[in-house]
């Protein structure tokens, strides 16, 4: 089977001329489907610039970047468009809108997969709510729920359309330990039930024991792949 995520000599800088700065300097770095990596570092050493590269949200500038079968290097705007499609994206702020409930925040993920009706989209983002224990929860707009219950549903959205890869950045800081732990825990459970590969930039020492495989980095390069 071939992995997840296969990148090969990647490079990356911001800017241009006087002002470029590189921040990856010749990364590589292979998941395989169904684990758990979670890749640590000092602020700025590159992870959230990966991470991003790695889901499709930069252009790829010198490298190889293959993700879910696809070469990111050359893939076009509609085929970048595609591979998003089976990424589910966790980040440090929830960014759910506020203007909806739970349940209509779920519900927007499976808008980018036009096969799925309003009624399914409905019934799949009441079931993964229940999954993430929010059953009772579903109508609840987000003010109204604590910070580890929005998370949980930021995750409900990130996994309804059961994505082949997770991407999470920081999902646990704004979060206490007890509510950080169970987030990390329930991303893992139903990443291995789903199969799907999960790759975590983290600073929180509390959930390193939930990882297949521990990634550090520095100064934009990967010094131990684990």
């Amino acid at each position: 089977m071939p992995a997840a995520i296969d990148v090969r000599g990647l490079n990356y800088s911001f800017g241009e001329g006087e002002l470029r700065k590189q921040v990856l300097y010749d990364v590589s770095l292979t998941v395989q489907a169904g684990s758990v990596v979670i890749m640590m570092g000092p602020s700025g050493c590159g992870k959230t610039t990966l991470l991003t590269l790695v889901g499709g949200l930069r252009t790829v500038q010198e490298g190889q970047v293959e993700v879910l079968g696809h070469d990111l290097d050359t893939a076009g705007p509609a085929e970048l468009v595609a591979v998003r499609r089976h990424i589910g994206f966790v980040f440090q702020l929830h960014n759910l809108l506020d203007f909806l409930t739970a349940q209509q925040n779920v519900e927007m993920s499976l808008q980018l997969h036009p096969e799925i009706d309003p009624p399914m989209r409905r019934h799949k983002a009441r079931e993964i709510l229940k999954v993430v224990g929010l059953g009772d929860r579903m109508n609840y707009y987000p003010a109204a729920l604590s910070g580890g219950q929005r998370q949980r549903v930021s995750i409900a959205r990130a996994l309804v359309a059961q994505p082949q890869l997770i991407l999470a950045d920081e999902p646990t800081a704004a979060l206490d330990s007890t509510s950080g732990r169970q987030v990390v825990e329930l991303l893992q459970r139903l990443a291995k039930e789903q199969g799907a590969a999960v790759l975590m930039v983290t600073h929180d020492n509390r959930i390193l024991d939930l990882a297949d495989r521990i990634v550090h980095m520095e100064d934009g390069r990967v010094l131990d792949a684990g």
